[in-house]
């Protein structure tokens, strides 16, 4: 009897520690993925309501951001890039997605078509970069460019979707782009850099008037970057491996963009200060010198006289040594008779007696 009282008991317990378990492991919170939390980053993300990047993009987008607020001198440029040159064509090609390649237009028309991206009001003069400057991508991008599409209704009172074929997106038609930078120094840092600003595409329409040039919208850099750094493009045809990224591609500057445009107080462009093309380009020369001279001027430059190569000295050595050789003879000075007879009274050993 005592057994069975026992066995019953150990029952019990058994029965019992199994419920209290049962009941921690239902109130346990449920496990989240990792996500980053820096204050008013995440604020800013729940009002937009835009899909969340991974921890890893966003971290390597905060390390990657130049921050231009404690910059003692700026100066914001305005510049045209003309996707048709060589030296610019890996923003261009390929104009239609190509093995998972896109270029740089059609990866913004996806991540604006996916709502990823928010994309700004294109104003004449100015840039506005806040809610109420934020366009419809239906409205403001579709409609406005004749882009042609298709609705799906939504199940369930859900919104309708948009269908667009990768044929009708005008990637071919967008051959250009107006790039907004800044030339800063840091002098809590000492550092003199560029910072690229914002993108704009320019739309090529060709109508009844003749051929337009459309400017869509501004879109931050900063908001597109973490997309862009892992977009790789081939830049050489001699070299056909994808080393760099698009970021990459603005970051090291290797575009060429000629200047249209200096912030200034009357918000004029350079084509309204000089109207004349040669003129234009003086201006266009003068400002670029300026920017170079900036920068030389921060920093030590070394004296280059008093800088002494020794494989120069050695060269310079051996070229006194062969024009003394090659001089004629009757630019050479005539010795003195005493010092002629000195030489002949001197003895002369014979080599054949040895």
């Amino acid at each position: 009897m005592k057994r069975l009282h026992c066995i019953g008991l150990l029952m019990g317990l058994i029965a019992l520690s199994g419920s209290l378990y049962a009941q921690n492991t239902n109130e346990q919170p449920e496990r989240r993925s990792p996500r980053a939390r820096t204050g008013e980053r995440e604020s800013v993300k729940k009002e937009t309501g835009l899909p969340e990047l991974t921890v890893r993009a966003q971290d390597m987008n905060e390390r990657m951001t130049q921050e231009t607020g404690s910059a003692r001198w700026m100066r914001v440029i305005y510049r045209e890039i003309d996707l048709t040159k060589e030296q610019n064509a890996p923003l261009y090609y390929p104009v239609r997605p190509l093995n998972r390649t896109m270029n740089l237009f059609s990866s913004i028309f996806q991540l604006l078509s996916e709502g990823k991206l928010s994309a700004y009001e294109y104003l004449d003069g100015y840039e506005v970069f806040d809610d109420e400057h934020i366009i419809d991508f239906r409205k403001d991008v579709l409609d406005r460019a004749y882009i042609y599409y298709e609705e799906v209704p939504g199940t369930g009172g859900a919104e309708p979707t948009l269908m667009i074929n990768e044929s009708d997106v005008p990637s071919a038609d967008v051959r250009a782009f107006y790039v907004k930078e800044a030339w800063y120094f840091d002098q809590n840092n000492s550092v003199f850099d560029v910072k690229t600003l914002a993108l704009c595409p320019i739309l090529t329409t060709t109508g009844d008037l003749g051929e337009q040039r459309l400017p869509l919208f501004w879109l931050p850099y900063e908001n597109i970057r973490p997309y862009i750094n892992n977009t790789l493009i081939m830049t050489s045809d001699f070299n056909n491996a994808k080393t760099f990224t698009i970021d990459d591609y603005f970051r090291r500057r290797m575009f060429d963009g000629e200047i249209i445009k200096t912030e200034n107080l009357l918000n004029k462009t350079l084509r309204e200060y000089y109207p004349d093309p040669d003129s234009l380009l003086l201006a266009q020369q003068e400002i670029e010198k300026q920017l170079t001279t900036f920068r030389e001027s921060l920093y030590w430059q070394p004296d280059t006289t008093r800088i002494t190569d020794p494989k120069e000295a050695r060269k310079a050595a051996r070229t006194a040594k062969r024009t003394a050789s090659t001089t004629p003879k009757e630019s050479q000075p005539k010795t003195t008779s005493s010092s002629a007879k000195t030489e002949k009274s001197s003895p002369v050993r014979s080599v054949r007696r040895r």
